[in-house]
């Protein structure tokens, strides 16, 4: 019977992962639609996207690469299939997310685009506390924080991520403007919504942890852990 239901939560966190990584792409298509900001790493991606003439989608699974040769050499321990689906699905489903967004909406706006930032961030705090609550392997951006903090004991992992989130940034915004991009349209890699990104986030996720994702995993025995 344990055994059967074990199975059960197994194939629970592998469509959970599945789910999240998915939904948190299409997530991004929102935040690149409304053009307030975007997360970090997303800074950083958009930056690159900007000055790498390559696809969005086979660029972020390069990046990503380069990632996880560090997270695979220092601590293995954060690699796992989620950090896989991550990797190969994630840049696509932006990609087309966004590619469809623009299509279907290619003058958006001020009213809309505040409305698609606030469906990104829904979406993307609802999907990623069902992608960490699965606890399959984290993204490889993820897993640089974690090794440095828990690895490495090179500060606590909070600071760490600022630190992290910031060069991110910084990168990105550096990336976009030494390759010819407007300066007037730099919010739209580093803007507001990057700002309240980083502040609510967390508390978001948090909640769609315990009133969502762990309910579905785990239902009545949530209580008990």
């Amino acid at each position: 019977m344990k055994e059967n239901q074990d199975k059960k939560i197994f194939y629970k966190r592998i469509g959970m992962t599945v789910f999240g990584v998915v939904l948190n792409g299409a997530s991004v298509g929102f935040f690149r639609l409304a053009a307030f900001g975007v997360d970090p790493f997303q800074s950083l991606m958009s930056g690159l996207d900007f000055a790498v003439p390559l696809r969005f989608g086979t660029l972020y699974v390069v990046a990503n690469i380069f990632l996880l040769m560090f997270g695979l050499f220092a601590d293995r321990h954060y690699i796992g299939l989620g950090t896989m689906i991550n990797l190969f699905l994630l840049g696509y489903i932006v990609e087309f997310s966004h590619s469809f967004l623009i299509r279907a909406f290619p003058a958006p706006s001020l009213g809309f685009r505040i409305v698609s930032f606030l469906i990104g961030v829904g979406v993307m705090c609802f999907s990623s506390a069902f992608y960490f609550t699965a606890d399959m392997g984290v993204s490889t951006y993820d897993a640089v924080a974690l090794i440095l903090a828990n690895k490495w004991h090179v500060g606590r992992f909070k600071f760490i991520r600022i630190i992290t989130d910031f060069v991110c940034v910084a990168a990105g915004c550096g990336l976009y403007l030494i390759s010819g991009g407007e300066l007037s349209k730099l919010l739209q890699i580093a803007g507001i919504g990057t700002v309240i990104t980083a502040f609510f986030m967390g508390p978001l996720i948090d909640f769609f942890n315990r009133q969502a994702a762990e309910p579905f995993l785990y239902g009545e025995r949530k209580e008990k852990r």
